[in-house]
């Protein structure tokens, strides 16, 4: 974690935040200027203040020839069922980056599993508490309402009934990773024979190669699908040199890990960025962060990018080639 004494350093130095609109040939086709700085990691890096790459916009590759291969990209869906069944339309495939599950809606605490269970009221007030990084008293709180609730089941038939829906409207063909909330045991009874998932594995798509890496790191949240840095390093070592590396959570750079909502650090991998400094892939495509302070930032010859907050805009990140 960083000190937030860092944030008002890093909001002064990424001053516009104008629309990303697509990337063709591996190039950015669209988008704002880039500024060179340095971070506090001591890397050089290339701020890039744009938000998620746009949807279908018709824009083929350079001198206008046809494209060949069309990926569309989307994390931290949270439940918004209505537009995943969307987000492939004219996409030669869809990858998600996790986060399925809706605990918690944090812009409407009416909606999530929470709420479901224990109302409106008792939501607005866990989200307080957390929001204020009051956590033992948010578990306090979260233990007492679950006290007359068989806790397991209950979360297990809620989820199970996001994923029906959530796997039913994936198109073919889907490569997905699990994000921190999602449960991974549960993936293989709702993942349809179009709907490929991996987790410390790669897949060629297109002639390039995808790596991919699913999960969180420890929080004090304790959310499902948190793991141990040496496990989650473990896998970033498992998938070695790709072209695109896809993972939930971003590699460990403050710009990237920032939260201007929740005005917290994030966890972002080190090995992730370790990673990204040895081998070099062409791009790093991650979410977990809903609102951060640089959407998009190079790292050496890598494009790390935050494919954005599915959940909010509804719109795929789009990568072409």
């Amino acid at each position: 974690m960083f000190p937030a004494s860092h944030a008002l350093v890093f909001l002064l130095s990424v001053s516009s935040r104008r629309v990303v609109h697509h990337v063709t040939d591996w190039e950015v086709t669209a988008g704002p200027p880039a500024s060179t700085h340095v971070c506090s990691t001591g890397l050089p890096l290339i701020a890039m203040a744009g938000t998620q790459g746009g949807d279908a916009n018709g824009i083929g590759g350079p001198g206008g020839e046809a494209r060949k291969t069309r990926i569309h990209v989307v994390s931290d869906v949270h439940g918004n069922v209505r537009d995943l069944v969307r987000a492939g339309d004219g996409a030669d495939a869809l990858i998600c980056l996790g986060d399925l599950v809706l605990f918690i809606d944090y812009a409407d605490h009416s909606r999530g599993i929470f709420p479901d269970l224990f109302g409106t009221e008792n939501t607005d007030r866990i989200v307080e508490l957390r929001t204020a990084r009051h956590y033992e008293e948010a578990r306090a709180f979260g233990a007492r309402l679950w006290a007359g609730v068989d806790r397991g089941p209950a979360i297990e038939k809620a989820v199970r009934k996001q994923y029906a829906e959530l796997f039913s409207a994936f198109p073919t063909p889907t490569y997905a990773t699990y994000g921190n909330v999602d449960v991974p045991p549960l993936w293989s009874e709702y993942a349809g024979p179009g709907t490929t998932v991996l987790d410390g594995e790669r897949v060629e798509i297109g002639g390039r190669v995808f790596g991919f890496v699913g999960g969180g790191l420890r929080t004090p949240m304790r959310t499902p699908y948190e793991i141990s840095d040496e496990e989650y390093a473990a896998k970033i070592e498992a998938v070695g040199e790709v072209d695109v590396l896809c993972t939930h959570i971003p590699p460990e750079v403050p710009e990237l890990v920032y939260d201007t909502v929740a005005r917290r650090f994030e966890r972002g991998s080190r090995a992730l960025l370790d990673a990204i400094r040895r081998t070099r892939p062409r791009y790093s495509l991650f979410g977990h962060v809903h609102q951060p302070l640089a959407r998009r930032m190079r790292v050496g010859a890598t494009e790390c990018v935050n494919v954005g907050h599915f959940a909010g805009t509804g719109k795929p990140w789009v990568l072409e080639w």
